[in-house]
């Protein structure tokens, strides 16, 4: 028998996916926890076209990533802060300064906690 897993069976198979299981199994152990389907053919077309949907949008948001990448990684940031006579910066440039100026200057949106600072930037310099 025919089926479309709701969510992801161990040994079986991934959400989404079209297996094959015994019957017994479906009606007794499947069906009634909702992990699946039975498999018609009008729900199997409209399973394949859903994922070609998602396969386009994931496609055109991996292009858009790739632009966005680009344009940051040509991007040079200033920041206008206090620092004493050896270079020492009075407080820091933290990952939140940087995704508030990257967001003043590229109109980008980045997570503060996706920019990977080994340190914060305590002394003058690039």
């Amino acid at each position: 028998m025919d089926v479309i897993l709701l969510q992801d069976v161990e040994k079986v198979g991934l959400r989404g996916e079209v297996v094959s299981v015994s019957r017994g199994y479906m009606r007794n152990y499947l069906a009634p926890r909702r992990l699946a389907e039975a498999a018609s053919a009008a729900r199997v077309v409209e399973l394949q076209k859903r994922d070609a949907q998602r396969a386009r949008h994931e496609a055109a948001t991996f292009e858009q990533a790739q632009e966005i990448a680009q344009n940051l990684g040509a991007a040079e940031l200033r920041f206008d802060v206090n620092a004493g006579p050896q270079g020492t910066l009075f407080g820091s440039v933290t990952p939140t300064d940087i995704a508030d100026e990257i967001w003043k200057q590229l109109k980008v949106r980045v997570d503060r906690r996706k920019i990977d600072l080994p340190d914060t930037i305590k002394r003058v310099g690039r």
